[in-house]
């Protein structure tokens, strides 16, 4: 008796953590209308269901970038993906939005209030921040590298990795690893240092 007890207690407990984590899963989906604004008061991102990756504003310098980053235990982040990257930072008053037509657009206030209106992407009926580091379904961050390549990621022929400048600042670096199209990955310098 006390064996049934005790394995019954067992799949109770396997079902009540199988529910639990459908539940986590779902409450991660970004749904049509969403928004996050770098001043807001949490959250300034959208973070995957474990909480390990997150994609949203960071700051760079006194301004901000959007981007995916893995997050430490320590709460510090080390960034993986960042979005135009060289692209002039971004203002405080700028909004990321998943639009009621699911379109992904940054909107950024201009210097004499105007806006002006970046679609990142094409359309869809929601998103999310997966476990593996990827934002999708609109926007498959993996098939635009940046700097870092990440556990499951590939990188086909012809697409490259592109150095950061510094743990702070991530626009484009120094130094370019790049899978060409005859098979062979090579590293290139992008800029002679004199």
């Amino acid at each position: 008796m006390g064996l049934r007890c005790a394995i019954f207690s067992v799949l109770i407990f396997l079902v009540y953590v199988t529910v639990k984590s459908q539940q986590n899963q779902a409450s991660k989906i970004i749904s049509l209308g969403s928004s996050l604004s770098p001043t807001s008061n949490p959250p300034i991102f959208w973070s995957s269901p474990s909480g390990l990756f997150a994609f949203g504003f960071y700051t760079q310098h006194t301004s901000f970038k959007v981007g995916i980053w893995l997050v430490g235990n320590n709460g510090n982040r080390t960034i993986v993906w960042t979005a135009n990257r060289d692209d002039p930072p971004i203002t405080c008053n700028s909004t990321l939005e998943l639009t009621t037509s699911g379109k992904l657009v940054l909107r950024t206030k201009e210097h004499h209030g105007e806006e002006k209106i970046a679609n990142i992407i094409g359309s869809a009926a929601s998103a999310s921040m997966l476990d593996s580091g990827i934002f999708q379904p609109i926007w498959q961050s993996f098939d635009f590298p940046t700097d870092t390549i990440l556990e499951g990621q590939i990188l086909s022929m012809g697409m490259r990795l592109t150095s950061h400048l510094s743990d702070t600042d991530h626009l484009t670096g120094l130094y370019e690893i790049n899978m060409q199209t005859d098979g062979n990955l090579v590293m290139y310098p992008l800029e002679t240092i004199v």
